[in-house]
């Protein structure tokens, strides 16, 4: 049993994953095609959401996804679509570009070489109309519409009879199901059908993009049902899992964990194919440890480095689930107790009065400013499977916290941290840099080597935040174009994958370099 806070993302195409499945009115085979999933858990509580982009005819279809109880009306909404992008872009693999600042800055001396850490900061309506009761063994535990979704929820008492109901509803379910619903029968779980009437969707050259569906439930046990998932699966499935929880990382506890390789200096021609070179690079490093979950991202949700985007606010991880995990408590106005007021002149309670409104105040202000999504850490895990190398759904464990992926020096010998350590907060994420050499003139006596940060500005003045600047973000990378000989790209080794840099010395360290000559 696994109690944790979890949001997660599953990002897919055609070959991606997703914790159900898809089932077509008209006979027609169906591959998801991009959904973005958040799964934010706390207690018993689970809070989950999801974006579903599917391409195929424009025709009813339906998901099917097991869920440990029967749902009502009021745990079901629709969210907006916007959500999903901001978390994936945020944790998502980036690339910065760094310059090297002046090593004789007019104003500003004595930085040295160590870079500068910046700091990021539903609706109602009527049902299906099957009515209640058994069929095939099967039984409509409830039925209601939100949006464009028309939802039931089944119980089944057997396989073969859930299989009988989809058909008999004049949904073809795909070859292999049976095997696949009995563990989750067996298991007592139900099903959540989410119809969806085409009508009330858009379709551009045979894809629509549905509005986001968010559900909760209580229950003990916590399981990402994937395996479903694999009977929509041509081929290789990419998983992504974003996980929140307060001041906690999480990592898989039924697989091999690995982190990602980060802190590599890339050559400048890098920038247009950092897409197919991170792919490459996770290939990789999944490949050296058979079955393994690579973990990618596990930071404050509240703040990042360099920022491709602004952190999460509270009222974004409200909107993923905050509200039904943790609601805000309903304030209270304080009594407060003075001794001995009885004895006050009617002049000195008049001036006692009015400092204990404004006591009140400053209290109810201060409740008002509190962050109700503080401590959140983004954990991102990235798993790619196939149906046979799966053999079992994921289950989360917690784990402690890791460091690296940051603009810091460890000394003057080693130079940039590297890859993964251990730590006492989570600041840990994959990041690539293309770093540009200052190439002016020093002229001063003891030039100060290794200050980077943002691009000089034409006047001359450098910039000492040492953020850098985002360059892109590596997001669906399961659609580029893989093996890439990243031996070709990269300026500093990987030890993880025993690659060594593209230049001998190459990579960025505290070390004296030899000064250009002032320009005549």
């Amino acid at each position: 049993m696994i109690r944790l806070l979890l949001p997660l993302v599953l990002v897919a195409e055609s070959a991606h994953a997703f914790c159900g499945f898809y089932v077509s009115g008209g006979g027609a085979e169906l591959f998801n095609n991009a959904t973005q999933v958040a799964l934010v858990r706390n207690g018993t509580r689970t809070v989950l959401s999801m974006q579903n982009d599917y391409q195929g005819p424009p025709e009813d279809f339906a998901m099917v996804i097991p869920v440990p109880v029967v749902l009502k009306k009021e745990q079901v909404k629709i969210l907006k679509k916007p959500i999903f992008t901001k978390l994936d872009t945020l944790s998502a693999p980036r690339l910065v570009e760094y310059w090297e600042q002046d090593p004789c800055p007019k104003e500003v001396q004595g930085f040295g070489g160590l870079g500068l850490r910046g700091v990021g900061s539903g609706g109602g309506g009527i049902g299906y109309g099957y009515g209640s009761g058994r069929m095939g063994g099967v039984r409509v535990e409830a039925e209601f519409d939100v949006g464009e979704y028309e939802i039931v929820i089944l119980s089944a008492e057997d396989a073969l009879g859930l299989e009988q109901w989809l058909a008999e509803k004049n949904y073809k379910i795909p070859s292999g199901a049976a095997p696949l619903f009995r563990p989750y029968i067996q298991q007592g779980m139900k099903f959540f059908v989410a119809k969806v009437n085409v009508k009330k969707v858009a379709f551009e050259k045979g894809r629509a993009t549905l509005s986001p569906l968010r559900f909760h439930y209580d229950s003990e046990k916590f399981e990402l049902p994937v395996r479903l998932g694999l009977i929509n699966s041509k081929d290789t499935q990419d998983l992504i899992v974003h996980v929140l929880a307060r001041n906690q990382r999480y990592e898989v506890a039924n697989l091999p964990n690995v982190t990602i390789p980060t802190n590599i200096d890339l050559v400048p021609s890098a920038k247009s194919e950092f897409g197919p070179f991170y792919a490459s690079l996770f290939d990789k490093t999944q490949s050296k440890v058979k079955g393994s979950v690579v973990t990618e991202y596990s930071w404050d949700a509240q703040s990042c480095d360099p920022c491709p985007t602004p952190p999460l606010s509270d009222t974004e991880l409200t909107e993923l689930g905050l509200d039904v995990i943790d609601p805000a408590a309903e304030y209270v106005e304080p009594e407060l107790e003075v001794k001995n007021a009885d004895k006050l002149t009617p002049q000195q309670k008049q001036v006692l009065d009015a400092m204990l409104v404004n006591t009140k105040r400053q209290l109810k202000a201060q409740l008002d400013r509190r962050s109700r999504g503080s401590g959140f850490v983004v954990t991102r895990l990235h798993a790619r499977y196939t149906k046979e190398s799966l053999g079992e759904d994921l289950v989360f464990r917690a784990a402690p916290p890791i460091q690296g992926g940051r603009e810091w020096m460890k000394d003057a010998e080693t130079g940039l941290e590297r890859g993964a350590t251990s730590g006492t907060m989570n600041n840990f994420q994959a990041r690539y840099a293309i770093r540009y050499p200052w190439t002016g003139p020093a002229t001063c006596k003891n030039p100060q080597w290794g200050v980077w940060g943002g691009k000089p500005s034409k006047n001359g003045e450098e910039d000492f935040s040492g953020a850098g600047k985002t360059a892109g973000s590596a997001t669906n990378t399961a659609f580029v174009k893989r093996d890439k000989p990243i031996e070709k790209l990269i300026e500093s080794p990987i030890a993880e994958l025993d690659l060594k840099a593209r230049k001998t010395g190459a990579g960025l360290s505290l070390k004296a370099k030899p000064a250009p000559k002032a320009t005549p």
